[in-house]
């Protein structure tokens, strides 16, 4: 259950002994240098506290002090109470290791000391890049959390898989959403369905030939409202804020994918990997492609990247007022997504220019659209009635002679949508029979060409047999 009362933040409280890396995770998570970051452990002698977002889910963080088994009346023995006041309020706790230093007699008595309160723990091993770090990663195993969250707080590695870990504790518009039945009408956007508010975040990717920057800089033009750069998301990356008709954007901008002198020799790979970096943090991505060029292989695998990563994915062919045999290339481009993405047809595939600006007011209304269909929950009832017409229609098969029994179908998660099969013998439904409920449900309720998940799952019934 969580701590936090229904109206305020959820409480995270990093947990560990002295540098592991609370504080450089902390000012990661925070975007300001509010803790004071240094090699020598102990420096964080408060517990500190600030306000943390993370791919659209705020909540409230807590940097505690250096764990350390001390005389209750000492310095760290105050520390320690510090730490033990911060989990009192905490929904979960950040339990880290410094996985180049393996686990230490400490880091196993924190794991005793939390496993014997009632606090949610997520495992994190921080400074896991690299081989120096893998040891230290299977020594975390041993502490019984599962398997640890591998990251770099300093290099902004992982933040993706850290989301994951803590999305039961801080993702809350979703539940909220659907107790409330759409009743509440302070949210322009409407919550009813699970709909997302606050700043778009949207990442533009793409080659270094696409004309990325350009798009960026047009974007930015002074008529939009600028209210600032933020650096600091990663070593290579800046979020600009920025207003487009009045609704409020966040521009992931990858510096990384406009260092040239890197790209001459390492393109192929600097483009998937930067691309990476800034979906880590992006609600939406556009994948941009230069019209001159039409798709290439590495634009597939960026694609299939974003949609491994479960964004929603919009492709726009820029450079379109110099493009040769419009129409041809369109449809061609069409056809190759089709065909090369095939787990997600009828990606939205927009034309723009970057210089003359044509087309993208365009593209933002699909990247405002795509990110509702993104974050939208279908109510229980409306599900099951799709779902049973869906099975009416076309049957599961038999084989065997044996019957694969649907029995009903839930939305577990939003953003991206994830849906669970509940059944039997569901090990022995083809992919061909999930593709189809997928593909139905994005056409059917409303969810576009936004990646969707789908789990199967037997249910435990101990009379099922009988």
């Amino acid at each position: 259950m969580p701590r936090t009362p229904h109206h305020a933040l959820p409480v995270i409280a990093i947990i560990g002994r002295p540098n592991v890396g609370k504080s450089t995770l902390f000012n990661r998570l925070v975007g300001k240098k509010l803790a004071l970051v240094d090699d020598r452990p102990g420096v964080t002698r408060d517990r500190r506290e600030g306000d943390a977002d993370l791919l659209g889910c705020p909540f409230r963080i807590i940097d505690t002090a250096g764990f350390e088994e001390d005389d209750p009346q000492s310095l760290p023995g105050r520390m320690r109470a510090q730490t033990t006041a911060a989990l009192a309020e905490a929904d979960a706790a950040l339990l880290m290791i410094d996985a180049r230093a393996g686990v230490l007699p400490l880091d196993a008595e924190i794991a005793r000391w939390l496993r014997a309160g009632d606090t949610p723990v997520v495992l994190v091993a921080n400074k896991a890049e690299g081989r120096a770090g893998e040891q230290g990663v299977l020594e975390a195993l041993a502490l019984g959390f599962g398997d640890p969250v591998q990251m770099s707080a300093e290099h902004g590695e992982g933040l993706a898989d850290l989301f994951e870990g803590l999305r039961p504790f801080i993702e809350r518009d979703a539940e909220d959403s659907e107790s409330e039945d759409g009743g509440g009408d302070e949210d322009e956007e409407g919550d009813a369905d699970g709909v997302a508010t606050g700043p778009l975040k949207l990442a533009i990717v793409g080659r270094p030939n696409a004309g990325k920057s350009t798009l960026i800089n047009q974007m930015l033009g002074e008529e939009r409202m600028i209210t600032g750069p933020e650096a600091g998301i990663t070593r290579d990356s800046i979020a600009i804020d920025w207003a487009w008709r009045d609704r409020p954007v966040r521009l992931i901008d990858t510096a990384g994918m406009r260092k040239r002198a890197l790209v001459k020799d390492k393109l192929e790979k600097l483009s998937v990997a930067d691309a990476l970096h800034a979906v880590d943090f992006a609600e939406v991505v556009v994948l941009l492609l230069d019209a001159t060029r039409g798709l290439e292989a590495q634009d597939l695998r960026i694609a299939d990247a974003v949609l491994q990563e479960g964004r929603a994915l919009i492709v726009a062919l820029n450079k379109w007022d110099v493009a040769d045999e419009p129409s041809a290339l369109f449809n061609g481009v069409r056809a190759a997504l089709d065909d090369g993405l095939a787990q997600v047809r009828g990606l939205p595939l927009l034309t723009v220019s970057a210089v003359t600006g044509k087309g993208i007011d365009q593209l933002l209304e699909a990247a405002f659209a795509a990110r509702d269909a993104w974050s939208k929950r279908v109510p229980t009832g409306q599900l099951n009635r799709w779902f049973e017409r869906a099975i009416e229609q076309n049957p599961p098969p038999a084989p065997g002679g044996k019957r694969i029994k649907l029995r009903y179908l839930t939305q577990a998660k939003t953003r991206p949508p994830g849906f669970v099969l509940f059944g039997t013998r569901v090990d022995q439904l083809p992919e061909s029979y999930r593709r189809y409920l997928m593909n139905g449900i994005r056409r059917d309720l409303g969810f576009g060409a936004v990646p969707v998940r789908l789990t199967l799952r037997a249910p435990k019934n101990p009379f099922g047999g009988k």
